[in-house]
């Protein structure tokens, strides 16, 4: 064990998964009150930026955020991944829910109202006092005892509405919550109708708060079996148009399409589809346990990386403040030239454009505050955060990645993820390379007849046909050489370097399974094997 953890490393000793989660935890949290907190709190970081972390911060599960315009889908998402409902849940096609709702887990099911739960030191949410009464009365935290909730907690936001009324009449910094849950939750997912893609202006602000935390964007085009193949695809392009105006990042974000309800599909053309992606969101929400400790680290290098830069201005606009008289016009003149200060540190320091605060909000903030008082530059503060970074950080990421191979991978279990899991609902079941494992026929035998007339004409020699022969039929299906020496590989059973007519049927049967689109096995299922190339069962006596 690292030295460095110390006393409040957690006390721990590795021995399962969540040892190490709990060492790792302690020893982010050992770093950040040793190394990040007094340069924070020197340069009065707090007050521009976010508030100091507490234990709860470190020891909280991951938590998802979902955002979304009203009617979206977004209650009805959770009440999906849950399979029961939860305190405080209103569904309905008109704006219903109206607060931040925290669903969490709890050995018996009940609610707790915002100012209730701003105290409590166990929830990460005591620093949401800030944002007053206005903001406390329509949060609340909704507690059952769901095994989802064991591994993640789910955040549920008010449904988004267009209009300067909406945004005046909340009483309080919407796009500031957001921000706030943004730096402290594992992902971000942005939920879209497929009959309702337009980002009203409340809305294009809030996705505007994520700047900073791109990797935790997920995007969900729901209720998409509402609409045909056709006018899907215009949706899914219409969508990726609007989020690249107000996104401004080279990448594409990730799109899920489906109907995330559990109702019947409107529309069942694109089933292969929903299923797919269902499952592949479903992958990406059920690593977040497993991927905790990293995303934590990660919010606490970026972190250190915004208090050393806000350092280096707050100290720049001490140096360069009068002692005597003229002030309060220098104020303004420094306020007015924050971009070339900017431009200039980062040329002095070395620093990357993308890790300064932006420029509008930084300079509202500066208005009220008196340069004065200020603090100078201390490199002692300065060479800490660097120390971290350079050399802590990379010992405690080595000993994430050495542990996280030996440790039981976590996942989320219960509600919709156990349906997704096994049985013959499960995704690709009975589909592709792994229809037939249920049925005693070889599967390949239905097709065989029409296979073998095909074999016959390709003047096969006692019995066999060779490579060349079979390479002049093979490649008629216009698949690339890769997938047909692989399909090759699986049908020629003995290695013989030739295929007998059930080892051309199956190299026919692989490349249809290819060009209906889905994947081929790494190693020849069991049941595909023809049955003339099967070993014989061995019998006790």
């Amino acid at each position: 064990m690292f030295s460095w953890l110390g006393k409040q490393g957690g006390g721990r000793e590795r021995g399962g998964g969540g040892d190490v989660v709990q060492t790792v935890t302690g020893g982010l949290r050992d770093l950040y009150l040793r190394k990040l907190l007094p340069l924070e709190e020197h340069y009065r970081f707090h007050d521009f930026h976010s508030p100091a972390l507490e234990e709860a911060d470190f020891e909280n599960k991951p938590m998802v955020l979902l955002v979304g315009q009203y009617s979206t889908g977004k209650t009805t998402f959770i009440r999906y991944l849950l399979e029961q409902d939860f305190p405080g849940m209103r569904i309905g096609p008109e704006p219903t829910t109206d607060s931040f709702i925290a669903v969490m887990y709890g050995d018996s099911e009940g609610s707790i109202p915002g100012n209730a739960l701003v105290v409590d030191p166990k929830k990460p949410f005591r620093k949401l006092s800030r944002f007053g009464n206005a903001f406390l009365n329509r949060f609340m935290c909704s507690q059952l005892p769901n095994q989802v909730l064991k591994s993640i907690s789910i955040i549920d936001s008010p449904g988004i509405l267009s209009g300067e009324k909406q945004r005046i009449s909340r009483g309080y910094d919407f796009c500031q919550v957001l921000q706030w849950f943004a730096e402290r939750v594992d992902r971000i997912i942005l939920l879209f109708d497929a009959h309702k893609l337009d980002i009203s202006d409340e809305f294009s602000e809030a996705i505007k708060s994520f700047r900073g935390q791109d990797d935790k964007i997920r995007v969900v085009l729901n209720k998409a079996d509402q609409v045909d193949t056709q006018q899907l695809m215009r949706v899914y392009g219409a969508l990726m148009w609007s989020l690249g105006k107000v996104i401004n990042t080279p990448e594409v974000l990730r799109v899920y399409i489906g109907s995330f309800w559990a109702h019947p599909l409107r529309n069942t053309e694109n089933r292969r589809l929903f299923e797919a992606e269902a499952q592949d969101l479903f992958k990406d929400i059920q690593s977040l346990p497993q991927k905790a400790a990293v995303r934590k680290l990660n919010d606490l290098i970026k972190r250190a990386r915004l208090a050393k830069v806000h350092a280096y201005i707050i100290s720049y606009l001490k140096k360069e403040m009068p002692s005597v008289f003229g002030k309060e016009n220098k104020k303004k003149e420094l306020i007015s030239r924050l971009p070339e200060i900017y431009i200039q540190l980062q040329r002095e320091y070395h620093i990357s454009a993308g890790d300064f605060p932006e420029v509008k909000k930084m300079q509202e903030l500066l208005e009220t505050c008196d340069f004065t008082k200020f603090h100078s530059l201390k490199p002692k503060l300065i060479e800490a955060v660097d120390n971290m970074l350079a050399n802590k950080i990379a010992s405690l990421m080595s000993l994430i990645r050495q542990e996280e191979s030996n440790m039981p991978t976590e996942m989320v279990h219960g509600g919709a993820f156990d349906g997704t899991m096994a049985g013959p609902f499960g995704h690709g079941y009975g589909e592709g390379a792994k229809e037939g494992a249920d049925e005693d026929e070889w599967v390949v035998a239905k097709d065989k007849p029409a296979y073998d007339e095909i074999f016959y004409t390709l003047s096969p020699i006692n019995g066999k046909i060779s490579g060349i022969s079979a390479k002049k039929e093979m490649v008629t299906s216009k698949l690339p050489n890769s997938v047909l020496g692989k399909i090759w590989k699986l049908a020629d059973c003995d290695g013989d370097g030739m295929l007998d007519d059930e080892e051309f049927a199956l190299a026919k049967h692989l490349i249809k399974i290819k060009l209906d689109g889905y994947e081929l096995p790494g190693t020849l299922p069991s049941h595909l094997v023809p049955p003339s190339h099967r070993k014989p069962l061995q019998t006790v006596e």
